[in-house]
C-alpha cells in the first residue's frame, strides 16, 4: 500500500536531508508526479523494509549532491507521489521548526498545549474526535502564528484504524514530527460500589489503552527519522496526572488509568530508548479553569457534588474551594505549569521513563 511506502519516505527525508540532529526538514506529499526541474526521481520496490528504503534513498540523495552540488528540494517516487522538502520558516522560538502532535487537543489542556507550541515556534498537529473544533483551533493559530503552521484532523484514541489514518495525514503534511503529546484523557468519577462496569470501561479504554494506541502509531515514524538520521532524539511525552502518583477517593477508575499509564510509560521508555525515543509522563495537578473541572454540566465539580466526595459541600463553590485549599500553593495548575515541563523533558537528553508532578507542592515524590 501507498501509505505504508509514503509513512517510511516521508520521515526518512526528513532525517537523511536535515542539515543537523537538531532540526529536521518539512516535507510534504502530493500524489502528482510532475516533472519540475532539478526533481530526483526514484525507484523504490514493493515490500521493502525501513532499512532498505532508507538505504535506496542515501544513495539516490548522494548521486544527486554530487551531481548538481546541492540537495534536492523535490523527490519524485516513481507510482508513490512527490515529496517536497522546505526548512521551517519559523527561525525563532524554543521549539522553532519543530513538529509537534497533540491528541486532545480542541479544547482545556490540549487545546492549551498547542497554542503554547505555536507561540514558541512549532508546526502543529492538532488530534481531537471534535474534527470541527480541532480544524476551527488550527485555523486560529495559523491566523495568530501564520499560515501552515497548525491542522486539525480527527482521531480517536482508541482505535487503532483512526490513529494510523490520523498519522498518515501528519506524516503527508509535514513528513513526520518530533513531540508527541497524548493529552487525550477522559474522567467518571464513581464509587467501586456503585459505578458501572459501562463508565469504568470507557475511561480505561480512552486513558489506558488510548495511550498504548498512540504510542503504537507513532512509535514508527519517530524511529524512522533516527533511523536516516542516528543522532535525532525525539519524545512522546504523556499528560498524566497526579491521581496516577496517589489514588482518588471515589475515583478509581481514572486513578487506575492513570497509574496504568505510568506503567506503560516505563514500560516503552525501556524499550524505545534504542530509537532514540524518550518516554515521559507529566502529572498535572487539578486545571480547576478548564472544562474537565468548570464544565457546568459534565465538570468534575458538578460530578464531585453529586456523589457527595467532599463532605458537607452545598454547592460547586464548595467542591472548588475544597480542592483549592488541598494546594500549598493555593491554585489550580495551568497550561504554563505543564508547557514548562514539556519544554524542560524535550531538552532533557538524559531524561527517560520519568513521572514528573506539577502539582504546586499537593502530591510530593518520596
Amino acid at each position: 500500500m501507498n501509505t505504508d511506502i509514503i509513512n517510511m519516505i516521508g520521515p526518512a527525508l526528513r532525517g537523511l536531508l536535515a542539515d543537523n540532529s537538531e532540526i529536521l526538514k518539512l516535507v510534504s506529499f502530493s500524489p502528482e508526479t510532475g516533472k519540475p526541474a532539478k526533481a530526483l526521481t526514484v525507484e523504490i520496490p514493493k515490500d521493502l523494509a525501513v532499512p532498505a528504503v532508507i538505504e535506496i534513498l542515501r544513495n539516490a540523495l548522494a548521486e544527486y549532491s554530487k551531481a548538481h552540488g546541492a540537495k534536492p528540494t523535490t523527490v519524485i517516487v516513481s507510482g508513490v507521489g512527490t515529496f517536497t522538502v522546505a526548512d521551517s520558516p519559523v527561525k525563532t522560538g524554543r521549539v522553532a521548526g519543530t513538529v509537534a502532535v497533540v491528541t486532545g487537543a480542541a479544547q482545556g489542556f490540549g487545546l492549551e498545549i498547542s497554542r503554547q507550541f505555536a507561540a514558541a515556534g512549532a508546526h502543529v498537529v492538532l488530534l481531537d474526535m471534535n474534527q470541527a473544533g480541532a480544524t476551527a483551533a488550527a485555523q486560529d493559530l495559523c491566523k495568530q502564528f501564520g499560515s501552515g503552521r497548525a491542522i486539525g484532523l480527527a482521531s480517536n484514541v482508541t482505535d487503532p484504524a483512526s490513529m494510523a489514518a490520523a498519522i498518515h495525514e501528519t506524516v503527508k503534511a509535514f513528513g513526520g514530527f518530533d513531540v508527541f503529546v497524548a493529552n487525550a484523557g477522559v474522567l467518571k468519577a464513581g464509587s467501586v460500589k456503585t459505578q458501572s462496569a459501562a463508565d469504568f470501561d470507557f475511561v480505561t479504554a480512552v486513558n489506558y489503552k488510548g495511550y498504548f494506541v498512540s504510542v503504537q502509531k507513532a512509535a514508527p515514524i519517530l524511529a524512522t527519522q533516527h533511523l536516516a538520521n542516528p543522532e535525532y532524539w525525539s519524545d512522546i511525552i504523556q499528560i498524566n496526572s497526579k491521581s496516577g502518583l496517589e489514588g482518588s477517593n471515589k475515583n478509581g477508575a481514572y486513578a487506575g488509568s492513570k497509574f496504568g499509564g505510568i506503567g506503560l510509560t516505563q514500560s516503552f521508555a525501556m524499550e524505545l530508548v534504542e530509537d532514540n525515543i524518550k518516554v515521559n509522563s507529566i502529572c498535572p495537578g487539578n486545571f480547576f479553569d478548564g472544562p474537565l473541572w468548570s464544565d457546568p454540566k459534565n465538570g468534575l465539580f458538578v460530578q464531585y457534588l453529586a456523589t457527595g466526595k467532599v463532605p458537607g459541600a452545598k454547592t460547586v463553590q464548595d467542591v472548588q474551594k475544597f480542592y483549592e485549599a488541598k494546594v500549598p500553593m493555593r491554585r489550580g495548575c495551568m497550561a504554563q505549569d505543564v508547557m514548562k515541563a514539556i519544554f524542560y523533558l524535550m531538552e532533557q537528553n538524559y531524561e527517560t521513563g520519568q513521572a514528573v508532578p506539577v502539582t504546586g507542592g499537593q502530591v510530593m515524590l518520596s
